[in-house]
């Protein structure tokens, strides 16, 4: 097959791509790849770039590592997809296994499914059909806490922030959720205690009707990359358990190494009642998530009518996903990660401590392998991106933010 020329592609995706957030014929042009290796993407033009947004913060490893790599070619020889209806097979065992190794002792159960979203939406779904199996089919609506965000499909949606969690155009269609004020303090060092009140009230006046408690745990991601003290979480999960609401972390952009933790709750040692892993799960290479609950969440939807859980994705557990996920997990593990995000996160606080004086800087916030330069006015993405790309790197502002993860 003939190759396309990057004229060629441009001229495609001008006349029929539709890109994330954008309109059709966008200002923007999109940038053509034509590959990938490393920390680099190669443009059409030629240019070598770093990616400093890890694709959209899931490249762990880089491009084109060769034992992931050789992770797939091994399994499509073997098997590229099988449904998981009626059928197993041992990427989903071995994987399953290693999630439940790693993450809290009390998560046991794992359901497989196709993308982040997707991951929180079977969460939600899990614990309103966990109450609706203990007969409490008024426990209806959750709790989120502001500046969240957990993906773009409905039930998601309908957690994000109504103000700025970009889905505001829905706000009359979206089931109503109670959303409470999100903690101000970065660090238990500057905790205050007033900082967990508005979820306490509201759990203390609605907890009849909530059926769980969603938040990101440490870092509020594309909400704005905020950061918050671990010692919310300690008084969340204390609050969940006090008036039995379920709590639900969203670790889709925290988990695997990027806060310094391998999980972000374990900044807090907390255990939620259900966890959404994505992103970096496949290092990624192929599009997978998984949520995770305790057996009291899963026994009680499985042994009450009816008697399993309502979702099962066509692409559930796919073989070539998992093997991929597997290879990329110990990849990380066989390293010194700690160590290394210990170090990328003192690079970048030098790199980006000398813009906190600056007059249009409204903040710099450093945490693991995030680094943040918080602007007072929104930046022009045009303009900011050709600058970033003639200095050799790749990155992606979103409003007020400039960001690496």
């Amino acid at each position: 097959m003939t190759s396309l020329t990057p004229e060629q592609i441009s001229e495609i995706d001008r006349e029929h791509l539709w890109h994330p957030y954008q309109p059709m014929h966008g200002a923007v042009p999109p940038y053509v790849v034509s590959s990938a290796r490393g920390v680099y993407l190669k443009l059409g033009d030629g240019r070598e770039v770093i990616d400093g947004m890890a694709s959209w913060w899931c490249m762990i490893h880089g491009y084109n590592h060769p034992r992931l790599n050789q992770a797939l070619h091994e399994q499509i020889d073997k098997m590229a997809h099988v449904m998981f209806g009626g059928l197993t097979h041992e990427p989903a065992a071995r994987l399953a296994n290693k999630l439940v190794e790693l993450t809290p002792e009390a998560l046991q159960s794992v359901f497989f499914c196709d993308s982040g979203s997707v991951a929180v939406e079977v969460a939600i779904k899990m614990a309103l059909q966990y109450w609706i199996a203990l007969g409490e089919s008024g426990k209806s609506r959750l709790v989120t806490i502001r500046n969240g965000y957990h993906g773009d499909t409905f039930a998601t949606m309908a957690v994000c922030d109504p103000v700025n969690g970009m889905h505001h155009l829905f706000a009359d269609v979206l089931p109503k959720h109670h959303f409470v004020d999100a903690p101000t303090c970065p660090s238990d060092e500057e905790w205050d205690a007033s900082q967990i009140e508005p979820l306490r009230q509201t759990l203390e006046r609605h907890h009849q009707e909530i059926a769980a408690l969603i938040l990101e745990p440490i870092v509020q991601g594309a909400g704005g990359m905020r950061f918050y003290a671990p010692e919310y979480l300690r008084q969340a999960r204390a609050l969940c358990s006090e008036y039995g609401v379920l709590m639900i972390a969203d670790e889709i952009a925290t988990g695997f190494g990027r806060t310094g933790r391998l999980f972000a709750v374990e900044h807090a040692g907390i255990t939620p009642d259900i966890m959404c892993l994505g992103k970096s799960l496949t290092s990624g290479y192929m599009s997978l998530a998984a949520t995770l609950t305790t057996r009291r969440v899963s026994e009680a939807i499985s042994n009450n009518p009816p008697g399993a859980l309502m979702h099962g994705p066509t692409f559930m557990a796919n073989p070539l996903a998992c093997s991929v996920a597997i290879a990329g997990i110990e990849l990380l593990l066989s390293g010194n990660w700690q160590q290394r995000v210990a170090g990328i996160e003192q690079l970048l606080w030098q790199g980006l401590k000398g813009f906190a004086d600056h007059p249009a800087v409204a903040d710099v916030r450093v945490l693991g392998a995030i680094g943040v330069v918080e602007m007072r006015e929104p930046l022009d993405m045009a303009v900011t991106q050709k600058i970033l790309l003639d200095h050799g790197v790749w990155l992606r502002p979103f409003g007020r933010l400039l960001y690496t993860m």
